[in-house]
């Protein structure tokens, strides 16, 4: 939770006149019982209207300012938690933004939403119950056995013996709650990510008739979490019964006791009212703590996981004074003798090769092979544990972030695009990109023609995740996306696989006129998409496997040769050796 109080700086003057103003309403509250006290013992029996009247105006008034003060709480309350979820949610997103693969992969993407939507409501329900009612309850409990003690000395013990009982019920039933708070809590998570799986799986569920099991799964999941739920409520159900059976009980006894007091003289029957007044704001003080105990282990709970993202250091982080550029006539790329791997497992294993500047280079291999973490170690997503990697002769690790991804265009394997408009899209980089440039990228990702069909051509919407389009134009528009800033290197991670062959024929010939002097690097599984270029690496479960042109391969390497053989007849595998 320390992690966290920094965000609450700003907010200091919220933090204490807030509390301030709930404690002015907590005493006005202490005051309205001994004010219908007066009017009990003095204006009824006299049978003064005037008095009546006048003393039940003071009444109002106070009630007046005791809600005036409750506003002011509930403005600095408000403006306190409001401020601070923002605080934290903005350093959580700056903090995941500058996570590497391994961090994002350690979390995942659906518990950060969660963390960053949910935790954080968390946290600010908890940041205003504490301006609101964590000073108002100790303060009103002690106060309104400080006000019984005054009025009379002996019948307050009434209230030394009720309290604690009241205190131990609410112990007894909130040690059995929390830890199946906390159960709970966990119950939900899973049936959100399960909710998430399923809501985006639709399709897949459907196309397997499969709803009738996942209907079921997601029932057991459901039943569970109102299982649990139901029996933290049956718990729960008994603070309310077993408070107020101690309280009537005490009020039973103040009534008793309290009418030999009044006989003997030394209580007035307006000053048995307010001891029951007293006692009732004590109980409803009480319930409040109890409310309080719930807010805030579901707090700590967000707490911890919100704490947990915040102190997480990234592994891929910035030199203190980097690099902005390059070294002339060096190789775009080069890869010395680099190893990656995820805890035991190895992924790249002493891979070496060279991409000369303005050329086409094909990396080819199964599913797993790590031709994508090839990638992302050039754009250092994420840093190798082994070796080292140089874009323009320089290790990347001496670049900043901006420098370097300046140099690089790539295109992922997962066509993303964004909500907006396609130039919003397109100008992700270049946000001062003019229209000339938009459609010149348009036209060699050969998007051009689809984009200009739709209504507002570059100002047509997009909806979310590209739901709009198909997959095949979600490709084409992230290539013309990571184009419209010519970059010097441009990695296609796998993104012709929805391209029919005529289109990547188009694709593959625009690359290589329109980008004379840049070095193209292209990912695929496919022969046919790397077959063209002047150099292609092949790997084999994080090996390499072969390096060369197609013809070389063919004659040099048998795992290129069988993946020819799996996707090509021999004439088609022959025909551009």
């Amino acid at each position: 939770m320390r992690i966290l109080f920094k965000y609450l700086k700003d907010y200091r003057k919220e933090c204490i006149i807030g509390p301030f103003f709930k404690c002015t309403e907590a005493v006005l509250e202490l005051i309205v019982p001994l004010v219908m006290a007066k009017i009990i013992d003095t204006g009824i029996p006299s049978g003064d209207t005037m008095y009546i009247l006048r003393t039940g105006g003071e009444m109002i008034g106070i009630s007046a300012l005791g809600f005036g003060c409750a506003m002011i709480c509930q403005y600095m309350a408000s403006r306190a938690s409001q401020g601070f979820g923002t605080q934290v949610r903005n350093a959580l997103f700056h903090q995941i933004n500058t996570f590497s693969d391994r961090e994002l992969d350690r979390f995942g993407a659906g518990s950060l939403v969660t963390r960053i939507t949910n935790d954080v409501n968390q946290l600010q329900v908890a940041v205003a119950m504490t301006i609101r009612l964590v000073s108002r309850a100790p303060f009103l409990i002690i106060g309104a056995v400080i006000m019984a003690m005054i009025l009379d000395l002996k019948l307050s013990l009434v209230f030394l013996i009720a309290g604690p009982v009241v205190a131990l019920a609410l112990y007894l039933v909130m040690s059995r709650c929390v830890p199946l708070y906390k159960k709970i809590q966990k119950k939900l998570d899973r049936l959100a990510t399960v909710t998430r799986e399923e809501l985006e799986g639709v399709r897949v569920v459907r196309a397997f008739s499969r709803q009738a099991e996942e209907k079921e799964k997601f029932d057991k999941i459901t039943d569970d979490a109102a299982r649990a739920s139901e029996r933290v409520g049956r718990i729960s159900a008994l603070l309310n019964p077993l408070t107020f059976l101690v309280m009537n009980l005490a009020i039973l006894a103040i009534v008793w006791f309290g009418g030999f007091r009044v006989n003997s003289g030394a209580l007035t029957q307006g000053e048995i009212i307010a001891f029951v007044n007293y006692l009732t704001q004590i109980s409803l003080a009480l319930i409040v703590v109890a409310n309080l105990v719930v807010i805030f282990t579901r707090a700590a709970a967000s707490a911890s996981r919100v704490a947990e993202v915040l102190k997480t250091e990234a592994t891929v982080t910035e030199k203190e004074n980097p690099i902005a550029q390059g070294e002339e006539n060096a190789p775009a790329v080069e890869f010395e003798n680099v190893n990656f791997s995820i805890g035991a497992e190895n992924i790249l294993n002493a891979i070496s090769f060279r991409i000369e500047p303005g050329t086409m280079f094909g990396i080819i291999g199964s599913t797993g092979a790590g031709k994508s973490t090839i990638a992302n170690l050039i754009e250092r997503f994420t840093d190798a544990t082994g070796g080292e990697v140089r874009v323009f002769g320089q290790n990347v690790k001496d670049y900043s972030f901006t420098a370097l991804r300046s140099l690089i265009g790539l295109v992922p394997q997962n066509a993303q695009v964004f909500t907006g408009t396609v130039r919003e899209n397109l100008t992700m980089l270049r946000r001062d990109a003019g229209e000339e440039q938009l459609i010149d990228a348009l036209k060699i990702a050969q998007a051009h023609d689809f984009v200009m069909a739709r209504e507002n051509g570059l100002d047509a919407p997009i909806e979310q995740a590209g739901r709009n389009l198909s997959g095949g134009q979600r490709q084409r528009l992230t290539i013309a996306r990571a184009l419209v800033s010519r970059p010097r290197i441009l990695i296609l991670d796998d993104s012709d696989s929805a391209l029919d062959f005529a289109t990547q024929q188009r694709l593959r010939a625009a690359l290589r006129q329109e980008l004379q002097g840049a070095t193209v690097i292209v990912i695929s599984q496919r022969v046919q998409s790397v077959r063209w270029c002047d150099q292609i690496l092949v790997l084999d479960d994080g090996e390499t496997a072969g390096l060369g042109t197609h013809g070389e391969l063919l004659k040099t390497s048998e795992v290129y040769r069988e993946i020819c053989a799996s996707q090509l007849d021999e004439s088609e595998a022959e025909a551009h050796a």
